[in-house]
């Protein structure tokens, strides 16, 4: 299961709605010298689901506004989507980071989109009409498969389908339940005709314990979430995924149509700009060492990419 997936639908879902947002965050109001006309008028409540890089994307967008002139506050760390959708849908948030594949999968069941742009139209149909989806992101917090770069050169690996060319047994590290999810194991082989596959479980979400067996060679590739910062730090080769075996999970905001007119323009030039690169790094800052402040995190990368002094 998706990381973002997993968290924000979590299992708590009852409690979760039931979240007085009110109570919820360390809500703070900005304010800035506006460039765009009018929209020191406007105002928004940017929220975000409860994890660290949700968070970080959150003031990114929320202090993108407000050095434009928007009058901005935050309810960060709201919880599972159960509680924020009904949020967004009633206004007591404005715009929330969202990862495409996702939300989507929440608000249609039987969605099957997989490739950006399908994903982007059966998001568009699946929305409650008083919600936008903006522009995606290039940046996405997906499952990727990863082998080491040793591994990667040995077999002439760059890509998924790479691995039938590979002697041999190949070792899958992944949560549980990739054995028998449609895009897990059965996809692998349905998607990419693997069939010199053996599935290792190891439940941590792509965490220590699997980039361990990844590089002692106990696994051979292993379903790590691609913004985890073990990618970077381990020199992992993410294999390309050009059959989309997995969906689209593209930073999304989603706001309230009644605003979009307001701020898109400025959110989609945020968008633009961000990469997948950058969600690793916010995540190696607010998760490693230096437990940097998510507001923090986004405020320098506002300041490096021009949309702050």
């Amino acid at each position: 299961m998706n990381r973002s997936r997993g968290i924000i639908a979590g299992i708590a879902v009852a409690a979760a709605a039931a979240l007085t947002l009110a109570g919820c965050s360390n809500s703070s109001t900005l304010s800035g010298g506006g460039s765009t006309g009018g929209a020191g008028k406007t105002s928004v409540v940017v929220g975000s689901a409860n994890f660290p890089e949700n968070v970080t994307l959150a003031y990114v967008y929320g202090e993108a506004l407000a050095a434009d002139g928007v009058t901005v506050s935050y309810k960060v760390n709201i919880g599972a989507r159960a509680a924020y959708i009904p949020a967004l849908q009633n206004g007591e948030i404005d715009l929330i980071p969202e990862y495409a594949g996702s939300i989507l999968s929440y608000l249609d069941k039987t969605a099957n989109a997989k490739s950006g742009a399908d994903v982007k139209t059966a998001l568009d149909a699946a929305l409650p009409k008083n919600l936008k989806a903006l522009d995606f992101s290039e940046a996405a917090d997906s499952d990727s498969m990863n082998v080491t770069a040793d591994y990667a050169k040995a077999n002439n690996l760059t890509s998924i389908g790479d691995l039938a060319n590979v002697s041999g047994t190949v070792v899958v590290a992944a949560n549980p339940e990739f054995q028998t999810r449609p895009d897990g194991l059965p996809g692998l082989q349905s998607v990419y005709g693997l069939t010199n596959l053996s599935f290792q479980a190891i439940s941590d979400g792509g965490g220590p314990a699997t980039a361990k067996a990844l590089q002692d060679g106990t696994v051979q590739v292993a379903d790590i979430y691609s913004t985890t910062p073990s990618i970077i730090d381990d020199k992992f080769v993410t294999l390309k995924d050009p059959k989309n075996l997995f969906a689209s999970q593209q930073v999304v905001p989603i706001v309230t149509a009644s605003k979009a007119s307001k701020i898109s323009a400025l959110l989609n030039k945020i968008s633009a700009k961000l990469t997948t690169k950058d969600l690793l790094d916010f995540n190696k800052r607010t998760g490693g060492d230096e437990k940097a402040d998510p507001k923090t995190v986004a405020s320098d990368w506002l300041k490096a990419n021009g949309f702050t002094k």
